[in-house]
């Protein structure tokens, strides 16, 4: 059975609703296990162990969250040269943007020399003010569509052999 790691991090469970609905979308294969694990549990056995990864993290100050950061960084140089060619992809919960997050997680992926199967998912929760920013989150029903889709699709890949 191939594997599918969706490594995640959520503050105020934003991330956690989207890497939750992309587990379930990984889940409608038989042949993939989706493994979800929270980024601060994470250690780099998991990935070694791992046929492909899912990302999926808050954008906090206009970049990776700190603890899907700490994740990377103590995960990088045991993984690298070990997991190449592997696909992956992102899920970013924004307040407002996430394209700086997404270029962050691609330049980690790309020095691991990872395959990105999809284009970042840049999730908007148009949360500005501090209360907003603060606060639980709420993603749409098309939001957790659009990660449930990845899920599938990394899977679907996966499962056919396709990357």
């Amino acid at each position: 059975m191939k594997q599918l790691l969706i490594i995640w991090h959520s503050q105020t469970g934003g991330s956690k609703a989207l890497a939750q609905a992309a587990a379930e979308g990984a889940a409608t294969f038989d042949s993939i296990e989706a493994k979800l694990l929270c980024a601060d549990a994470a250690q780099h056995a998991q990935m070694l162990q791992s046929d492909a990864y899912l990302f999926i993290f808050p954008e906090n100050l206009a970049a990776i969250s700190g603890v899907m950061k700490a994740f990377f960084d103590r995960s990088y140089y045991p993984c690298l040269g070990r997991i190449e060619g592997r696909p992956y992809a992102t899920i970013i919960c924004a307040g407002s943007d996430g394209t700086i997050a997404a270029k962050q997680a691609e330049r980690i992926a790309t020095g691991w020399r990872l395959k990105k199967v999809a284009d970042a998912l840049i999730v908007c929760t148009n949360a500005t003010t501090q209360t907003a920013i603060l606060g639980p989150k709420t993603i749409s029903p098309a939001d957790l569509q659009k990660a449930y889709d990845t899920g599938a699709h990394i899977a679907a890949g996966i499962s056919l052999g396709i990357f």
